[in-house]
């Protein structure tokens, strides 16, 4: 969808607003409908797409209604949800099965003897699990912020929201739609599915069930299924024809699914060629690291960039990198600002270095910094 400069400068001058706490719903909402054009495909999405990294998980607890409905005020393209199952089969939003650190599940003394160790893809994992949990259970527990060291405002947060399940999250995206006049876009990652899999809690098809019960499986259906996995996202081209994402981690991992199935393939073979033709006829799109598509130096400094952007273009897929975030922690050296790790740097620039690259979209903790930072990039943003 084409959205002329003058009109996406107001939704980001409200955008603006919104991340500092005045949140102008009822002005944004407005210019969504008035350039909400047709309601095509993925295609049609602006380009490059901004993507609200668990919401809006920079300013408020991730995967909650305040950090997903903070994304779209904030102007926000596409919202993200990661699935994980409860012991009774329902999907909800946790970036992890292990919520010790994202609600206050420690502070239940009746949840005490639910604290274990677990092999979760390989990896011994300490905590509270959802799979342990019935969804009434888990319904009792409220959400908090995931890193306060780096987002100690996002503390004040802590408590107001409840863990949603992905139907809740449906019908509020059902909701604000109407209300906008605009399709809300999301994308849905089914998080260890093999693992889940294996204890009879299987991911896709409950979710296939549940994106065809919300009219969010066909082709042109505002929607983007993602997975580290790609057995995964097989399974889902046979449930749904929505479009499909494959995520990649660092280059010298293999998916989880590919270490059960004795398959020897690493990510480094998945971005070559004949990885990305074999990606292609199951996928639409692929979501890398940043890394893989300019890889940081030993200092932390971006180096020289991959073909991976030509390679995945040449094969018509389209990139979702993740994550673009604000705070010095996480961007490249040469975009930090003083010594606080916690403090912001030179977002905009790291942006504009990614954009330049060519990217579809990216994914990011900061929604309103994306979106700006795409508008100075491509004034009005339109589609390739």
């Amino acid at each position: 969808m084409t959205q002329g400069g003058a009109a996406r400068r107001t939704v980001l001058g409200a955008a603006v607003l919104a991340a500092t706490g005045a949140i102008a719903t009822g002005a944004a909402g407005s210019a969504a409908a008035a350039g909400s054009g047709r309601d095509g495909g993925y295609r049609d999405l602006p380009v490059p797409t901004v993507i609200g990294h668990r919401g809006s998980s920079g300013y408020r607890p991730e995967h909650t209604l305040g950090s997903y409905q903070l994304a779209l005020d904030l102007g926000a393209d596409v919202v993200e949800q990661d699935l994980v199952p409860t012991k009774d089969g329902h999907l909800v939003c946790r970036h992890e099965n292990e919520i010790g650190g994202t609600t206050d599940v420690a502070d239940h003394p009746a949840f005490a003897s639910r604290r274990t160790t677990k092999s979760v893809d390989g990896v011994s994992v300490t905590g509270w699990f959802t799979e342990d949990f019935t969804l009434a259970e888990l319904k009792t527990l409220r959400a908090k912020e995931r890193i306060p060291a780096v987002r100690q405002r996002n503390t004040l947060y802590d408590g107001r929201w409840a863990v949603p399940t992905f139907e809740e999250v449906l019908r509020w995206a059902e909701r604000e739609g109407k209300r906008r006049g605009k399709r809300v876009w999301l994308h849905v990652e089914t998080k260890h599915p093999t693992y889940f899999r294996s204890l009879g809690l299987a991911l896709e098809e409950p979710l296939a069930r549940l994106l065809r019960r919300y009219g969010r499986d066909g082709r042109g259906a505002a929607v983007f299924l993602q997975s580290f996995e790609p057995s995964s996202i097989q399974r889902l081209s046979r449930l749904v024809s929505a479009p499909r994402v494959v995520l990649l981690s660092a280059a010298n991992t293999r998916p989880w699914d590919f270490e059960v199935a004795k398959d020897p393939r690493t990510v480094a073979d998945l971005v070559k060629a004949e990885g990305l033709k074999w990606i292609a006829s199951f996928a639409q799109g692929i979501g890398p690291t940043l890394d893989l598509i300019v890889p940081r130096d030993a200092d932390g400094r971006l180096g020289t960039p991959t073909t991976l952007v030509e390679d995945a273009h040449a094969r018509s897929l389209v990139l979702h990198p993740y994550t673009a975030r604000n705070e010095n922690s996480f961007l490249p050296a040469e975009y930090r600002k003083g010594t606080d790790p916690a403090a912001y740097g030179d977002a905009f620039g790291a942006f504009q270095r990614y954009f330049e690259l060519g990217i579809d979209g990216i994914f990011t903790d900061n929604p309103d910094t994306g979106l700006l930072a795409a508008e100075a990039f491509r004034p009005g943003r339109g589609v390739n």
